[in-house]
């Protein structure tokens, strides 16, 4: 059933898809292409243009088909077809807003009523009130010598107006710079209710932070509106950046207010650039589930177990800011940081600006080498030829960025079958899927380890370290705290380890695990409820014999089963497999 209600998402043609597998969205794509000659604007002159549309209808979790691939961003939420025309482009971009607000962030505030604004002493100020109620934003401005009006970039985060950008990218160029403080709309750990913004709307303590600071950047961009007699800001070139959460600020705040015309993501991570559906495919990366609970709304978490469930994932995020510019910046020295996943969901984001004729408006570069959060010198040009181009104007710039080390990650099967009509997505029934699964009592653990009985166990026993020892602080040393799983991969592919664990709290969550003689690295964060297959890492091993090898890292962390599989996501149909 499900299938067939996402097939209804391409229309009757996504039916017969469903139906027989023959689906070919490249020849409806072909249709809808626009025939007319359409203007694709830069940037606009409001909030929001596609305001007046109704919003779709937005089902409940148990409604909700699943979708395992990256969702079409052309497809209406009404599963009705699709279309690719830049005309329809304002009705669909305010379908894919309302469904982040209902299911992610919570409904962005509205613009006040009563909204005042002044600027003075390099201070802009922008009042809010009714009634009692009332909240102030500050915001100092650094102006270039001369008249203007001036490009300017609003910067978010601890490091003044420009973000984590060096600030002479934009003082060398004449651009002036707005320092957002968020802590005036909303704390970095927000709690709900008691915050800023909660004393002009104190009904709203559902908003995740990314919600109230995006509001909190259009508010000032309306300040910006208000005073252009006296603070000459060229409007019509206003960008945003930010680094690591100020990152995801950045980029929400660009996807939800189209009078930014450029937008900078630094290192954004999971919640930022990154999809979810990709990311939990990954090892100890920012998953939906471990992200911060007061960035986003709770509603959001209960798709923590059914992340296919949700109707967007942020390569639409990253869609909103189209037809206007988008550079995304990634750091893949931080695992955390999910830049595979960024990677995957950049490429299928590109598409959007692909087809509406725009695709130098969209860049990515992923490079490491450097600390988090700090541009390095051959990141620079690339950061340099947007702000020349979307905030200077200068049309001849050569902003073709897609640099990244991701050259052996596949990533069209996450977005083909609505970027080229037919799906390559990884199937169980997948003639070259390779599996291979052991008990861990069968995994020769030292002597570190003990065999416990449980019934809910598969095969009823587990493994876990004696209690008499300690959670050591490093990797134990010797042969008796090691469990060896041996396997011959045929394949010079990509495996991934999962194992069946029963990880009670945080502080009994993790192991440390290498394969030959690589180094070890540990997987933290797999806290459970009961027994459950988790991620411990994604390998790259030749074709071959191979041997992982586990330690355990702290001492209540229980141990079922491993397995090793090509299939990319998750361990579904792993018990039924045969067990070595």
């Amino acid at each position: 059933m499900s299938c067939i209600r996402e097939g209804l998402r391409f229309g009757f043609v996504g039916l017969l898809w469903c139906l027989n597998g023959s689906f070919n969205a490249n020849a409806l794509a072909a249709d809808e292409k626009p025939t007319e000659s359409v203007s694709i604007p830069f940037v606009y002159s409001a909030e929001s243009s596609g305001a007046e549309f109704e919003k779709p209808r937005l089902p409940s979790l148990e409604q909700l088909p699943s979708v395992p691939w990256l969702p079409d961003p052309f497809a209406w939420s009404s599963g009705d077809g699709r279309s690719t025309n830049f005309s329809d482009w304002a009705k669909r971009r305010s379908e894919i807003q309302a469904e982040i607000e209902r299911y992610g962030i919570g409904e962005k505030p509205p613009r006040p009523e009563q909204l005042t604004a002044s600027f003075d002493g390099g201070v802009l100020r922008v009042v809010m009130s009714e009634g009692d109620a009332s909240l102030t934003l500050e915001a100092k401005v650094v102006l270039p010598e001369g008249e203007g009006p001036f490009p300017a970039v609003i910067g978010i985060g601890f490091g003044g107006g420009t973000g984590s950008l060096p600030a002479d990218l934009f003082t060398d160029r004449k651009i002036a710079s707005i320092a957002f403080d968020f802590r005036q709309v909303m704390a970095h750990q927000q709690k709900r209710g008691s915050e800023p913004i909660n004393k002009r709307f104190p009904d709203r303590t559902d908003i995740g932070a990314y919600s109230a600071w995006s509001w909190g950047i259009s508010r000032l961009i309306d300040g910006l509106e208000l005073t252009q007699v006296r603070l000459p800001i060229d409007l019509k070139h206003l960008g945003v950046t930010g680094c690591s959460f100020a990152g995801k600020m950045a980029l929400f705040a660009g996807a939800l207010d189209e009078r930014i015309a450029l937008t900078i993501a630094q290192e954004s991570g999971g919640g930022g650039a990154a999809a979810w559906r990709v990311s939990e495919t990954l090892g100890n990366v920012e998953t939906l589930a471990k992200t911060s609970h007061a960035w986003f709304s709770e509603e959001m978490f209960q798709f923590a177990d059914q992340v296919d469930r949700l109707p967007y994932d942020h390569h639409e995020l990253m869609a909103l800011v189209a037809p206007r510019a988008l550079l995304v910046l990634g750091n893949p020295d931080f695992e955390w940081l999910a830049d595979e996943s960024g990677y995957v969901s950049s490429r299928a984001a590109h598409e959007v600006w692909k087809q509406f004729g725009v695709a130098d408006r969209f860049g990515f570069s992923i490079l490491g080498g450097h600390p988090h959060c700090r541009l390095p010198d051959a990141q620079r040009p690339e950061v340099e030829a947007f702000v020349d181009k979307f905030l200077l104007g200068l049309s001849s710039v050569d902003t073709d960025v897609t640099e990244h080390p991701f050259a052996l990650v596949e990533h069209e099967f996450w977005y083909d079958a609505w970027s080229k009509g037919k799906s390559t997505f990884p199937s169980m029934q997948d003639a070259n899927m390779e599996t291979f699964i052991a008990e861990a009592e069968a995994m020769n653990p030292g002597t570190d380890w003990e065999i416990r009985h449980a019934e809910d166990a598969s095969g009823g026993k587990y493994i876990s370290v004696k209690e008499t020892l300690d959670s050591p602080g490093s990797v134990p040393a010797g042969d008796a705290a090691v469990v060896s799983f041996d396997f011959e991969s045929t394949q010079a592919s990509r495996y991934f380890v999962y194992a069946r664990v029963n990880c009670a709290s945080a502080d009994d969550d993790s192991f440390w695990f290498r394969v030959d003689d690589q180094g070890w690295a540990y997987a933290n964060g797999l806290q459970t409820k009961g027994w459950q297959w988790v991620k411990i890492a994604a390998i790259q091993p030749s074709s071959g014999k191979h041997r992982l090898q586990i330690k355990y890292r702290e001492n209540g962390a229980m141990l079922d089963t491993v397995g090793i599989t090509t299939y990319p996501f998750g361990p579904e149909g792993l018990d039924a497999t045969q067990r070595d």
